[in-house]
């Protein structure tokens, strides 16, 4: 019995992932023991939570989460510009703010994608998790281009005239946006990818700031 009180207080052992300890969240990863995941799972579980290279940001703190905001916002403002141009006596400013909001948009969400790879790449193969980050993947690239199509249609229609199709398309692509940042959301909070592990959080979510 006091073999067993001593190996239930005894910390958790940290794990070697990728060259860094890693609490473990799940206890002793040994194949002899009863646990939740199997230690290829626990292993492919940590991996996705670690930067695959520094560019990817640090442990904890995901560059995509970051840059993804710049093309949400600009998509989003360009599209309310494009509904002040259908009431405005003068739209010539707001479509061209539109047109040139897509661009920057275009610019963002081809950053955000890259760093978005380079997370989807650390996740396992065959699991739940890399089903839901390929559906996030594909209907991001997927609203990219319908934007990309949105910006053409306005400048061959001309970048100060009201393009009805080019309003339709985007509208279209920021509803896809909506639903792939919500899957986005899942991969954070429910599938804890690039999340710090929960011994870490423990850690440090009631350490006072230095």
């Amino acid at each position: 019995m006091a073999g067993t009180t001593d190996e239930k207080s005894s910390p958790k052992t940290p794990k070697t992932i990728t060259g860094r300890a890693v609490p473990s969240a799940v206890g002793t990863v040994d194949a002899t023991i009863d646990t939740p995941e199997s230690p290829a799972e626990y292993v492919g579980r940590a991996r996705a939570k670690r930067p695959r290279i520094a560019l990817a940001g640090p442990y904890g703190h995901p560059l995509h989460a970051v840059v993804i905001t710049l093309p949400i916002g600009a998509w989003t403002a360009s599209v309310v510009f494009d509904i002040i141009a259908f009431f405005v006596d003068d739209s010539s400013a707001f479509t061209l703010g539109a047109a040139v909001l897509v661009a920057i948009g275009l610019v963002g969400a081809a950053a955000a994608a890259l760093l978005g790879f380079l997370d989807y790449s650390q996740i396992p193969a065959g699991t739940r998790a890399r089903g839901v980050a390929t559906v996030h993947m594909v209907a991001n690239l997927f609203a990219m281009l319908l934007f990309a199509v949105s910006l053409v249609v306005r400048w061959f229609t001309g970048l100060d005239e009201i393009s009805v199709p080019a309003f339709i398309v985007s509208l279209v692509a920021m509803a896809i946006v909506g639903g792939s940042g919500a899957l986005g959301g899942e991969l954070a909070y429910h599938f804890g990818i690039r999340v710090a592990d929960e011994d870490e959080q423990a850690r440090i979510f009631g350490a006072r700031r230095r």
